[in-house]
């Protein structure tokens, strides 16, 4: 899959294609539905089959603390698109300079101009343009007259499936990990690399890698028992682990971050990329009034994460 950055990266040879447009947040199977049916529909027109996406996602610019989790950063949405063997993925960087454009010029310009868009698909909330006033009513009109048709992602959708990234997000919540990876059509992952952190863990004999969320909201708090798996090799390491998802009120955090302790396991872990996969919900986050506490509430939850890896 192609990955372009902004329009401006696009070039002649990007002429053709039949577009869906959407946050895609989470890339279930509900959307997968919908990627599949464009991947056919491109197939049947003989043009290439494209997503657009944007970031930050338009209501963590504009309403922030409304703005939903994410299920997904923008790698981790990357590469789940990538499995959907699409031709092309979109990204354009969302800022009100952007939003300032009329839905016209939108159409016109990138839709029509640089992407020559036979056939798009978005969902018939989708609004766009300045102060929004671009809907589905105007794409289809602009589609009309310009030679594009216009549906929405209910008709690819599999109605069966009742599925949403709004209905993951309370299975996350809830610590229901096998129902959201029933919605998902896989475990949920967090993806990331670790860096550098304060290293109190190492103080009380449980050092941690440091793994940076990149999104505005976590999906997740708390304790877990989690397995991460290590990607500084081919065949790859999974090793497990009980992970720390919050801001550490005891050390006076005040970013979420996301900490994993490994079993068994020594070296050095810096500047790797891990995937990291929930497996249980231990406890809340919580505050302790000293750091030996803290430790002793660790060692329980390293116990019974262990515990219940075993089992899993």
């Amino acid at each position: 899959m192609e990955f372009i950055r902004g329009t401006h990266n696009l070039r002649a040879e990007h002429q053709g294609c039949v577009l869906t447009i959407g946050n895609f947040d989470g890339v279930h199977l509900g959307h997968q539905a919908v990627l599949q049916q464009v991947r056919a529909k491109a197939k049947a027109l003989g043009v290439a089959s494209a997503v657009m996406t944007f970031e930050p996602q338009p209501q963590e610019l504009f309403q922030p603390e409304q703005a939903p989790a994410r299920l997904t950063n923008w790698r981790e949405k990357y590469l789940a698109l990538r499995d959907q063997q699409l031709d092309r993925h979109i990204v354009i960087e969302f800022n009100k300079k952007f939003a300032s454009q009329p839905a016209r010029e939108f159409i016109e310009q990138t839709l029509v101009a640089k992407l020559g868009v036979k056939f798009l698909v978005v969902g018939d909330d989708f609004r766009f343009g300045f102060k929004r006033e671009g809907d589905f009513k105007l794409l289809q009109e602009a589609g009309a007259q310009l030679g594009f048709e216009v549906i929405d992602t209910r008709s690819y959708r599999q109605q069966q499936q009742r599925v949403s990234s709004t209905a993951i997000r309370q299975a996350l919540n809830d610590g229901d990990f096998d129902s959201a990876e029933a919605m998902l059509g896989r475990p949920f992952q967090m993806r990331g690399k670790v860096v550098h952190g304060r290293k109190n863990g190492r103080t009380i004999g449980f050092p941690t890698a440091n793994i940076p969320l990149k999104r505005l909201k976590s999906p997740l708090h708390g304790v877990f028992a989690v397995k991460i798996s290590l990607n500084r090799k081919a065949e790859g390491e999974t090793y497990q682990a009980v992970a720390n998802l919050g801001t550490r009120p005891t050390l006076n955090g005040d970013e979420v971050q996301l900490e994993v302790h490994l079993f068994d396991f020594s070296g050095n872990l810096y500047g790797q990329q891990v995937t990291v996969t929930p497996i249980a919900k231990l406890r809340a986050e919580q505050r302790f009034a000293s750091l030996a506490q803290l430790k002793q509430q660790i060692e329980q939850d390293a116990a019974r994460a262990k515990q219940l890896l075993a089992r899993a």
